[in-house]
Parts: C-alpha cells; sequence; structure tokens
C-alpha cells in the first residue's frame, strides 16, 4: 500500500518514543523507504542503533552534522510525508512558533510536504490552553493529528494525552498518502450529537453515537480526501487520517463548521439539537421541596445544513442526513426543499438505529429516491464516499 513511498520519521521526546520503533517497522512492511530524524529530548528514550536497525537507513540527529551529509533541505524535499511521532508538547509549541533551532525544526519549516503529528503527552500539558492554542495554529497551516487517545500514563493517572498505536499511525500515513478518487478534496463532516446545557451539570442531548458519522469521515480519509470531521461528544475513537475538531454545543460546531470553510464537499451527519434552553442557569438547579419542576423557556438553535447551503463560500456538494420516526422519505424530500442542500441521507430511527450498527438510508435528491438496503454503517459511509467521489469528479 505504501510501495515506494519516502516517509520522514521525526522522534521528539516522550516515554513513549517506544512506539516510533514499531512504526518503523510497520511502515517497511508496507513497501515505505523510512528515514529517522531523532530529536536531542527524544534520544533520552531511543537510541539511534534501534531507529537505523529497524529503518535501514542512516539516522539523523544533529543539524550540523546533517549539513555535511546531506542538508535539512535535501530530508525536506525527500519525503513524500514526514511525521512527527510521538509530538511532544515542546515540539509542538516549537512548530506553532516556528522555531528552527534543531534538525526536525529547520526541515518542519522547509518541507511542502504534507506533515502529520501524533501528539504525546501528560492530559494536564495536553489540555492546558497553551498547548490547545499551538493545536489550533497548527490545525489551521493544515497539519494532521493523529489523536492522542485517552489511557493510563507513564505516571499512576489516566486521560488524553496518550500516543496512539503504532497500527493507527501507519493507517493514517496510508490515508494521506492515498491516490484514491478524492485526492485534493477538501471534505466537511459533522457527527455525533451536542449537548445543550441547563445548568453547570444537567443538558438537553439525544441518543446519536457518531458512529455513522466517523464512518464517512474515514471512509472518505480512505479515498484520499482532506477531512475535517466535526464531532460533538461521542465515544468513538478518532478516525485515522481525519482532522478532528470536537464540540459540545449546536452553536459551537457551526462555528467550527465556519472555520473550516472552504471546502469541496460537507456531509451534515451530526444529529443536532433543533433547540437549546434560552438562559442556561449559572448553578445547579434545586429541588426545593413542595416546589414544582421548573419552566424551561427554550430557543431555536442555529441550523447548521440550511446555513451550509446557502453560505458564501458553500461547499458544491451539501448533503445532510434526516432522522425520521415516521413518513421518512416524505419528509426527506420536504427538508431538501427547505434546507437548500443537494442530497439528503433519510433513515427511520424509530429501532435502534442511533446506537445501532446498521443503518437502512434512502439518498434523495432532486433526480429522485434511491432506497438503499439494510446494512452495516460501515458500509453505508463507503457507499455514499464512492458517490461524493463521482458527484466532485
Amino acid at each position: 500500500m505504501l510501495q515506494g513511498r519516502r516517509i520522514l520519521l521525526i522522534v521528539s521526546g516522550s516515554v513513549a518514543a517506544f512506539k516510533a520503533l514499531m512504526l518503523a517497522r510497520l511502515l517497511r512492511e508496507e513497501g515505505a523507504t523510512v528515514r529517522a530524524v531523532l530529536t536531542a529530548a527524544g534520544a533520552r528514550f531511543v537510541t539511534r542503533e534501534s531507529l537505523a536497525a529497524l529503518t535501514a537507513e542512516p539516522v539523523f540527529d544533529d543539524l550540523w552534522a546533517a549539513e555535511a551529509e546531506i542538508g535539512h533541505i535535501r530530508l525536506a524535499r525527500w519525503a513524500d510525508l514526514v511525521l512527527v511521532a510521538p509530538a511532544s508538547a515542546s515540539r509542538l509549541a516549537a512548530m506553532a512558533g516556528g522555531l528552527a533551532t534543531d534538525l526536525a525544526g529547520c526541515i518542519l519549516l522547509a518541507t511542502r510536504a504534507p506533515v502529520l503529528v501524533a501528539p504525546a503527552m501528560n492530559p494536564a500539558m495536553w489540555e492546558h490552553p497553551a498547548t490547545e492554542a499551538n493545536v489550533a495554529t497548527l490545525r489551521a497551516r493544515g497539519v494532521g493529528f493523529i489523536g492522542p487517545d485517552s489511557g493510563a500514563m507513564a505516571e499512576p493517572e489516566s486521560g488524553p494525552g496518550r500516543l496512539v498505536e503504532p497500527e493507527a499511525m501507519c493507517d493514517a500515513v496510508r490515508a494521506a498518502l492515498s491516490d484514491g478518487p478524492l485526492r485534493g478534496q477538501h471534505i466537511l463532516v459533522t457527527s455525533g450529537p451536542t449537548h445543550e446545557p441547563i445548568d453547570p451539570v444537567r443538558y438537553i442531548a439525544n441518543r446519536s453515537s457518531g458512529r455513522q458519522g466517523h464512518a464517512i469521515a474515514a471512509a472518505l480519509a480512505r479515498l484520499g480526501a482532506r477531512v475535517t470531521l466535526v464531532s460533538g461528544p461521542v465515544a468513538m475513537p478518532d478516525p485515522a487520517g481525519v482532522q478532528v475538531v470536537r464540540v459540545e454545543t449546536a452553536r459551537e460546531m457551526l462555528a467550527a463548521c465556519e472555520a473550516a470553510l472552504p471546502a469541496d464537499g460537507a456531509i451534515c451527519a451530526a444529529a443536532v439539537a433543533d433547540w437549546r434552553v434560552a438562559r442556561e442557569a449559572g448553578q445547579k438547579l434545586k429541588k426545593e421541596p413542595g416546589a414544582g419542576a421548573p419552566v424551561l423557556e427554550m430557543a431555536l438553535n442555529p441550523d447548521i445544513l440550511a446555513t451550509l447551503s446557502v453560505h458564501a463560500r458553500r461547499p458544491r456538494l451539501m448533503v445532510g442526513f434526516a432522522a425520521e420516526t415516521e413518513q421518512v422519505v416524505e419528509h426527506a424530500q420536504a427538508k431538501l426543499a427547505r434546507k437548500g442542500c443537494d442530497w439528503i441521507m433519510a433513515n427511520d430511527v424509530s429501532g435502534d438505529v442511533m446506537g445501532g450498527m446498521e443503518n437502512a438510508v434512502h439518498l434523495v435528491s432532486a433526480e429522485g429516491v434511491e432506497d438503499w438496503p439494510r446494512m452495516p454503517k460501515e458500509e453505508v459511509a463507503a457507499r455514499l464516499a464512492l458517490r461524493v467521489a463521482e458527484a466532485l469528479a
């Protein structure tokens, strides 16, 4: 799958750096040529010798020595893809600031190849506002993020910041270098529910698992698309090779979608709450003895599909989802006309579809209605991705 591809692997400082050794082996098994750049901090955890043995290539770890041999510009131009794994908080900060104080920094400034980073750090560091700002800056420049996962750390604690497994990193590299029919296309996908707060501890939500939207994002990436996935709160892992923007509310989701434009296509698969509480309580609403239930005044949420369908930077292909419990096709046809989009994927959610493994959909467009048989959500996603590729060809 990666036969003939040239991967430049930058290993920065993290106890998870041992996974870079396993990754190098997997990439070579796929047919890629891997060259490694080992930072000074990375060398605290893995050795030049181990990387050289697993890549069967020289390892570069010194800017001035590299200049005498092959040079940072030649290394930057040699790569089909640059992967920083693990990417420490310090390395992300250096990338966001454009620092070129070592060989890795010079290469990252000079390369015009796609850049992927796989973060690895303590949860407190990952969730720090400075890291969040650096991540946002890098995403805006087109840097792709793989993870991080949530899980146990080297310290006796758990949370987001864990380096993803080598197999997931390999999948992301494969997706980023895909020569599929959507290569060069940017597709925006929304997924999952939105949570609309009532007070600091309660919210309005729905049963959407995000399985269908995440499967669509993964299928588009496998066809070579650059995918931005705007996701509400879900338990699903991030799809490989996909840029994920996490939000909670409908208003946050709309803002993230507009920030992701321009895009060639948009697939609004999220189950966005139609209403929110007009005035969110600043403190927890208390149940008082003898008092009745509080009356919640509701307000309409923004309509993301309709907004994007008339946006000044409207994607060429706009696809919406319609989750219905009755008159599925009729309601979808009315929604198509009302929203101004190109397609509606309509499905009957009167059963367990929103949390289930399968889906039966109807593709509704101006040309008519296509009835798709019930199939796993991953197959629905693959079939839809191919239709998107045909439409954008």
